[in-house]
């Protein structure tokens, strides 16, 4: 048999994935794309002791706090260096009237939160609590505005409050309230998840209604809005479609949910007790939201070639059964090695759609669902999840490096294939490439060779490291560095060639230069 020099070539390119188990090629001459920060984003709601206990303990408290809010999370948060913050939710953005939360807190009235638990709210965490706080942390407040059960003019109003500069009612009692000048709020979400707790809406309806609310969220001074557009629940692509086809370039961002979680009814499955069966299923879930981002993409690319609609994913993460013996309604879980798979395989993802993805929000911040920090009275610890972001920081704003990843390796369940390793590629303004890497498997190293093509002679290589003995490892109050970051010098460059061992159940960076 006579062989072509194609086929000699494909033969030599199997025998070198064989021989490395994997092979990812970046191309390092072919960026184009910004990875947007604010895919790095975070959210906040009333839900539980996300706030109360979490972000906010009051300036009484014997906690050690800043104005009310906690030292060691603001410190936390400031080391993250999170570049949006989204509140006062989630469902309860949709019964919140903001106009409680403002004045002296000893004069504010109480709520019930009827979403989350029906604990009784006194207000103390309003308006300018949440904006100052994210000023304290250096990061962009995201205001999820009520459609639900509010009306034009509340939410007008409140636009005025935080951002007029002029001489109107509004921006009067901001003054009145102790703060003058204004905070600015670009990101404003117009409603939430108004298909199902903002208002069981169908989309036809809530078009109409966001064309109305929109209109009267008013442009102050040199501040442009950036409106956000309550979007469809993960396979609700119908949602999508509509809103493209009756809002259009109204709306300047389309927000979209996914979580992974294992139904909606009856058990989730424990956050720390699940077996390998449980633990594919997640990880195969957390993958899954790729080809639903690519079905909502292509409706907008089809009603927005020019991309002037940004996608954005302002809820995302696992949720798993309560901890036993929380309050089933303030959906607190742990956090273990699993959840900083799910966050390192869902990021990747995200940028490598950065064309059209310009937000996404991990749920949520402190003590709910996939959270990145854990309170209880006085002590706190930061999850696996919170190590992630902090590993993966180096991607905001850096430039998507496309690649191309091939693995003789797979992990086979429910009848197909997983892949092993995940990847994204990007190079930062300081001349560094960054490689994150996520080995899923539970017991096997992947011996990898990464070629950085078109890039400049690189001399150097480090790394840092996500790793611990068991899937479900996970940090407490009493051993909170379980699972925390560490060096990696595993990784050897020659020639352009990284050749590195990415370790069992581990997330990786590589720094290349």
């Amino acid at each position: 048999m006579k062989l072509n020099l194609t086929m000699i070539l494909l033969f030599l390119g199997c025998l070198a994935v064989s021989a490395q188990d994997a092979q990812l090629i970046i191309h390092a001459d072919q960026g184009k794309e910004q990875i947007s920060k604010h895919i790095y984003g975070h959210f906040s709601e009333h839900l539980g002791r996300c706030i109360y206990g979490g972000i906010w303990v009051g300036p009484d408290s014997d906690i050690p706090n800043t104005d009310g809010y906690r030292n060691d999370v603001l410190e936390a948060l400031k080391n993250l260096q999170i570049p949006n913050l989204r509140w006062p939710g989630g469902c309860f953005a949709d019964e919140y009237h903001w106009m409680d939360g403002i004045g002296p807190r000893e004069d504010r009235p109480r709520m019930v939160n009827t979403n989350w638990g029906g604990v009784v709210e006194d207000n103390s965490f309003g308006t300018h609590e949440f904006l100052n706080f994210c000023e304290l942390i250096g990061t962009e407040p995201y205001l999820s505005m009520n459609v639900g059960s509010g009306s034009v003019e509340e939410m007008a109003k409140w636009v005025e409050y935080v951002n007029s500069d002029g001489d109107s009612p509004m921006a009067n009692l901001r003054r009145e309230n102790g703060r003058e000048e204004p905070w600015n709020v670009k990101f404003i979400g117009v409603g939430n998840e108004s298909w199902g707790c903002g208002g069981s809406m169908r989309p036809e309806y809530y078009a109409d209604q966001y064309r109305q609310y929109a209109t009267y969220c008013r442009d102050y001074g040199d501040n442009k809005l950036f409106k956000i557009a309550s979007g469809a629940s993960d396979y609700d692509f119908n949602w999508t479609k509509v809103l493209m086809e009756r809002i259009g370039n109204r709306m300047h961002g389309l927000s979209l949910h996914y979580y992974t979680v294992k139904g909606w009814r009856g058990s989730k499955g424990s956050a720390t007790d699940f077996d390998r069966d449980e633990y594919l299923f997640t990880i195969k879930k957390s993958m899954g939201i790729e080809p639903v981002l690519k079905k909502h993409i292509s409706l907008m690319d089809y009603y927005d070639p020019e991309k002037n609609v940004d996608l954005m994913v302002d809820e995302w993460g696992t949720w798993f059964d309560v901890e036993p013996g929380t309050n089933p309604g303030f959906l607190y879980q742990q956090n273990t090695l699993r959840d900083a798979f799910v966050a390192g395989i869902t990021l990747n993802i995200f940028n490598k759609y950065a064309d059209r993805i310009k937000m996404a929000n991990i749920a949520q911040i402190v003590n709910v669902l996939q959270a990145i920090i854990l309170t209880d009275e006085e002590k706190m610890v930061l999850t696996p999840t919170y190590h992630v972001f902090e590993m993966y920081k180096v991607h905001q704003d850096a430039i998507l490096l496309p690649s191309d990843i091939t693995s003789s390796v797979d992990l086979e369940y429910d009848g197909e294939g997983l892949p092993v390793l995940n990847a994204s590629s990007s190079k930062s303004e300081d001349g560094f490439i960054n490689i994150s890497l996520v080995n899923i498997h539970p017991d096997k190293d992947i011996e990898l060779e990464c070629s950085l093509r078109g890039a400049d002679d690189v001399k150097s290589v480090t790394g840092q490291i996500i790793t611990a003995s068991d899937l479900n490892t996970h940090n407490t109050f009493d051993a909170p560095e379980n699972v925390t970051l560490e060096a990696f010098d595993k990784a050897k460059v020659k020639n352009n060639v990284i050749k590195v061992t990415i370790p069992a159940k581990s997330v990786v960076l590589l720094r290349a230069k």
